[in-house]
């Protein structure tokens, strides 16, 4: 099983939303869990994965079945020995599960990230990894569901969270 993994701020509380599909072309979830929580902590620069990733634990503890990989929205690393958000869960995860961080933004410094064009898009998505090649990462995202610039799954987890 795959799971795409994204966090909603709100100043009353925090919307944590994991959407479960099987195969990365998939076009329909398998199902979704959702964790309302507490107010994130304020946001640090270079610090995302404090805010987020006590969130994202939180959703993931609910899942019941094995999973194969975790996407997020976000970055693997910040540079070639700065972890993101993607290297900080998969190392809360005990390296069990490998976490592909895919960013919509160019960082100062990528790091071990790999450009990706989807759709008509010029505009590239910045993947990484933990626990997993970065180019190998860089071909499911390609693959993945969707005629857009973001994949299908990535999509319907930042609405989840947005509307739950």
């Amino acid at each position: 099983m795959l799971a795409c993994v994204d966090v909603d701020y709100r100043p009353e509380l925090t919307v944590a939303g994991c959407v479960l599909f099987r195969n990365w072309t998939d076009g329909h979830e398998v199902s979704h869990l959702v964790e309302h929580g507490p107010p994130a902590a304020p946001y640090e620069p270079g610090q995302f994965y404090r805010r987020e990733l006590p969130h994202l634990l939180r959703v993931l503890a609910r899942v019941e079945v094995p999973l194969e990989a975790i996407i997020v929205d976000g970055y693997a690393w910040l540079g070639e020995d700065r972890p993101g958000l993607g290297a900080h869960l998969y190392e809360a995860l005990n390296r069990e599960v490998p976490v592909i961080g895919v960013a919509k933004t160019a960082y100062v410094t990528t790091g071990p990230s790999v450009p990706v064009l989807r759709g008509k898009s010029l505009r590239p998505l910045f993947v990484g990894a933990a626990g997993m090649d970065a180019a190998t990462a860089a071909e499911h995202i390609r693959r993945m569901h969707g005629a857009s610039r973001t994949p299908t799954m990535l999509n319907r987890v930042d609405r989840l969270c947005r509307t739950s």
